[in-house]
C-alpha cells in the first residue's frame, strides 16, 4: 500500500477539517477560561502561528508543483511529489487555514474591528487567499491523477500570488490605513 493510500485511510478531508475545527474551538474556549482577560494575547499568538504555517504551505506547494510539472507522470519522482503535496495540504495547510480563520474572526470580534474599513479589505484579501488555497487543492488532486495541464512556468508565477496577497494583508493589519 502506498503512503498516499495509507494517509487517505485516516479519514476524509472534511472529517479531518471538522476535527481540526473542533480542537480549535475547544482549545480557544480553554484558553479563554484559563487566561480570562489575558486570553486575547494568547489567541492572537496561536493565530499568528497558524497564519505562518498556512503561508509556509501556500508558498511551498506551488514550488513543489514547479518540480512536479517537470517530472514524468508515473515516475518514482512524480509519486514522491504526490505524497509530499498531499501531506503538506492535509496535515499543514488545511488545519492551519481553519485555525487562522476561526481565531482571526474571534480576534476581530473581540476587538470590535468589524466596522473598520481596513478589516473589510483584509477579509476580502483573506477570502482571495482562501480561493488560491482551494485552487491549489484542486491542482494537487489533478497532479495525483497525473492530469496536470499547467507548465512549470505557470506554477512559478502562481507561486508569487500568495506572496502579494500576504504583503497587502500584513500592511492592512499593521498600518490600518482606513
Amino acid at each position: 500500500m502506498s503512503a498516499t493510500a495509507k494517509d487517505r485511510r485516516s479519514g476524509t478531508p472534511a472529517a479531518r477539517a471538522g476535527i481540526a475545527l473542533g480542537i480549535t474551538v475547544a482549545a480557544t474556549a480553554a484558553v479563554i477560561l484559563l487566561f480570562g482577560a489575558d486570553a486575547y494575547d494568547w489567541v492572537k499568538a496561536v493565530h499568528v502561528i497558524a497564519v505562518i504555517a498556512w503561508m509556509a504551505g501556500m508558498l511551498y506547494l506551488p514550488r513543489l508543483f514547479v518540480y512536479h510539472a517537470g517530472s514524468t507522470p508515473g515516475s518514482e519522482q512524480s509519486e514522491t511529489f504526490k505524497v509530499m503535496e498531499y501531506r503538506l495540504m492535509t496535515i499543514i495547510m488545511n488545519p492551519a487555514m481553519i485555525v487562522s480563520w476561526v481565531l482571526g474572526l474571534w480576534l476581530a470580534w473581540q476587538a470590535g474591528f468589524f466596522t473598520s474599513g481596513w478589516l473589510h479589505a483584509k477579509l476580502a484579501l483573506v477570502v482571495a487567499m482562501s480561493a488560491v488555497h482551494g485552487m491549489l487543492s484542486a491542482a494537487m488532486r489533478r497532479f495525483a491523477e497525473d492530469g496536470n495541464t499547467k507548465s512549470a512556468g505557470y506554477w512559478r508565477v502562481m507561486n508569487e500570488v500568495p506572496t502579494l496577497l500576504m504583503f497587502a494583508i500584513v500592511i492592512l493589519v499593521i498600518v490600518k490605513p482606513f
